[in-house]
């Protein structure tokens, strides 16, 4: 029963307590993640990390481990009830290591539980975009100072353009006819943007723009907030590496500021959200801006188009192969969603000029 697997997980990091329930968190698409409640009532998240997609699960959890400690110091000002609320807790073992390598080769990590919290799937208002843009911002800020070399790449060439070019290129030499037929729209807006897609990553190999710690997921789901819907604290810290800045700004505005799921068939239903853009953007400088270079500020609103390209390529590169990375409810399951991102892009280009930072006042 997992009840008693969770047990016996839950004994090799305290012992002091029992667990008296366990409830599973559906949060995450890749990890089993539970809390657990105990009889002392102090609650903890628990959870096992999908070896199958982190190949270096120790590094992963290091990488974590080292970046909320990081914060912890740059916060240790705070009292500690607040600091349990802004940063992740992370629990080690009885033997004083980070993580417990289970007999079924499950690596378990488990963090203190952060109560009276909530997250949204969805952002509703310019208050929820605002406060998610404060709290990414300081994550940023706060670990802008933390040596990225010394963060584990967990996922290699996560946002690398080129690596998604070719993959794009190799699965074109093994579409079906009919799916390069369905797909030749598309085909030819990649070709037509692949130049400008190419420069961020240019600018980042050249030197031009920091490397710095990136959360690579930052998703509004990612963001924990409290009952008053004002930002707590950066969760899911599992894709943590090097990067540049505009990864997590652009992954943000992707997620947030369409008007649809991301697999709307209805492209009517797909615009951007300027609104809820500069609700993001005002939230995300009022606590990044000291940190940010002029040329990385220039290229912010680029960062939000080339992170949605990225995806758009994703999806039409795995609808080209064959559907053999993303779940697929239906067969152009994946193109659908390479169209829904393509037209956000066209929305998003009526309004770039609007998005440039220097008319939004901070």
């Amino acid at each position: 029963m997992i009840i008693d697997q969770l047990k016996n997980v839950f004994s090799q990091f305290d012992d002091s307590t029992e667990v008296v329930s366990y409830e599973e968190l559906a949060s995450g698409h890749i990890n089993d993640t539970y809390l657990i409640e105990t009889s002392n009532k102090k609650n903890y998240v628990l959870q096992r990390i999908n070896h199958g997609v982190f190949k270096d699960v120790s590094g992963l959890i290091n990488n974590k481990v080292a970046i909320s400690n990081h914060i912890r110091e740059k916060i240790s000002h705070l009292p500690k009830g607040e600091k349990n609320r802004e940063v992740l807790t992370f629990v080690t073992t009885k033997k004083g290591a980070p993580f417990y390598l289970g007999k079924s080769g499950g690596y378990w990590n488990m963090m203190v539980y952060i109560g009276n919290s909530v997250t949204y799937e969805a952002v509703k208002n310019e208050e929820i975009a605002f406060e998610g843009g404060k709290l990414i911002g300081n994550f940023l800020n706060l670990t802008s100072d933390f040596d990225a070399s010394r963060l584990v790449e967990v996922i290699p060439k996560f946002h690398d353009m080129s690596y998604r070019f070719s993959q794009f290129e190799d699965s074109l030499k093994i579409a079906s006819k009919e799916r390069i037929e369905l797909a030749m729209p598309y085909i030819d807006l990649v070709w037509g943007l692949k130049e400008e897609m190419h420069i961020l990553q240019q600018l980042k190999e050249s030197g031009e723009i920091k490397l710095r710690v990136t959360h690579n997921d930052t998703k509004i789901s990612n963001v924990l907030f409290d009952t008053n819907n004002k930002g707590l604290c950066v969760i899911d810290t599992d894709t943590v590496m090097p990067g540049i800045v505009h990864y997590d700004f652009g992954d943000a505005i992707r997620t947030i500021c369409n008007t649809a799921a991301e697999d709307e068939k209805n492209l009517e239903l797909v615009n951007f959200n300027i609104a809820f853009y500069k609700a993001y953007v005002k939230g995300f400088l009022k606590e990044m801006s000291s940190s940010l270079s002029p040329i990385e500020i220039k290229y912010l609103p680029l960062g939000a188009k080339t992170m949605i390209f990225i995806m758009a390529l994703r999806f039409l590169t795995d609808f080209l192969a064959g559907d053999i990375y993303y779940k697929t409810a239906y067969p152009e399951h994946n193109l659908d969603r390479a169209k829904n991102q393509f037209k956000l892009i066209e929305s998003l280009m009526e309004h770039y000029e609007e998005m440039k930072i220097r008319e939004i006042a901070v």
